[in-house]
Order: C-alpha cells, then sequence, then structure tokens
C-alpha cells in the first residue's frame, strides 16, 4: 500500500508538471511571459526536464524574467543530465563559449553533451561540432566531415555548402571537383549565399 501511494504522488508530481509546462508555453504564445516563465520555473523546480530547458530559454533570451545567462546554464544543464537532447545542445555549446582558458574536462564535457545531441539528430548541434572539429586547436577533419554530414543531410544549407569547401579543399575526403560542385549547387538552391557566391567565381 505505502509503494501503491509513493506511485501515485509519482504520478500526481509528473502530471503536475506537465500541466504547468504546457500553461507556461501557452502564457508565452500570448505574450504573458512573466506567467510563462512562473509556470516553467514551478514544474522544472520540479524536475521536469521539458520544463527546465524552457526556464533556461527564458534565462537566455531575457523572456519573462531578467537575461542571465548562468541561471540559463545552470537549467540547461538540469534538463541536459535528464537527457533532453536540444538543453544538451545549449549547454555544450555554452560550456565551450565560456569556458575560461579552454579547461580540458570542461572542454569534454561539452564535447560530450553536444555529441549526444547531434546523436539524437539535433541538426544545430550536428552543424555546431561540424565546424568546431574543422576549426579546432587540433583539427579533426573526418570527424568534422561526418559531422557536416548529417547536419547537411538534415537540410541544413550552411552545413551543406561547409562539405562542399571539404570536397574541394580535400578536408576529411579526398578532393573531388564535381562533388564539391554538387554540394555548393545544393546549399546554394536552400538559398546559401556562400554557396552562390562560390558557383559565381
Amino acid at each position: 500500500l505505502e509503494e501503491a501511494a509513493f506511485q501515485l504522488q509519482q504520478i500526481f508530481r509528473i502530471d503536475i508538471s506537465i500541466a504547468l509546462n504546457i500553461l507556461g508555453v501557452e502564457s508565452m504564445r500570448a505574450g504573458h511571459c512573466r506567467t510563462g516563465f512562473t509556470c516553467f520555473k514551478l514544474a522544472a523546480d520540479r524536475g521536469y526536464s521539458k520544463a527546465q530547458f524552457n526556464v533556461g530559454l527564458c534565462y537566455e533570451h531575457g523572456r519573462g524574467t531578467e537575461k542571465d545567462l548562468e541561471k540559463a546554464a545552470l537549467y540547461y544543464c538540469h534538463a541536459a543530465s535528464s537527457c533532453h537532447p536540444m538543453a544538451q545542445y545549449r549547454y555544450g555549446r555554452y560550456l565551450l563559449q565560456h569556458s575560461p582558458g579552454q579547461q580540458w574536462d570542461r572542454l569534454q564535457r561539452a564535447l560530450t553533451f553536444l555529441e549526444r545531441a547531434a546523436t539524437a539528430g539535433i541538426t544545430e548541434a550536428q552543424a555546431y561540432l561540424g565546424v568546431f572539429y574543422m576549426r579546432g586547436l587540433q583539427p579533426q577533419e573526418k570527424r568534422g566531415l561526418k559531422y557536416l554530414l548529417l547536419a547537411a543531410n538534415s537540410g541544413d544549407a550552411q552545413s551543406r555548402y561547409h562539405v562542399g569547401v571539404c570536397y574541394e579543399q580535400g578536408l576529411g575526403v579526398q578532393q573531388n571537383l564535381a562533388e564539391a560542385l554538387r554540394h555548393y549547387r545544393e546549399a546554394a538552391a536552400a538559398g546559401n549565399r556562400h554557396a552562390q557566391e562560390r558557383l559565381r567565381l
């Protein structure tokens, strides 16, 4: 009986969190940002990862509350630790962009979160990792190309352009101008200005 009561409490807690998060989303859509933030925060403090992510967004963009990147990162971290893919991307990106002196352990933690997000299909994480591995202190071109291709195949025109550059310059792949041209054309057709300019040369 005690276990059943505990399970009911857990279900109730989760249901309340979901309801608060939905109320937060609807409040934001209606332009009631403070109310939306309050609802997200209540649900987030109950451990609901979607709400934690939403609180992070609110802090990052100053919607319904003061803009505070450190608090945004804290909530992204909570959500990322609960396997929320977009939070993993945003938290990983935050760690890379705000690492004092690029500390090795923080860098590795950031890459772990970004790779989890990329594996979960977050195009932004795939593109970010692709560029990071191509341009990092110790470039890993094949790895970078792998992520750029994932992002490009998800419809990211900028990544498609970067794949073209890889084929043109032989970065992570054997140089192939015909393949580079194909990627430039696809990126240009999707509206990428860099690819359009490249095709004019």
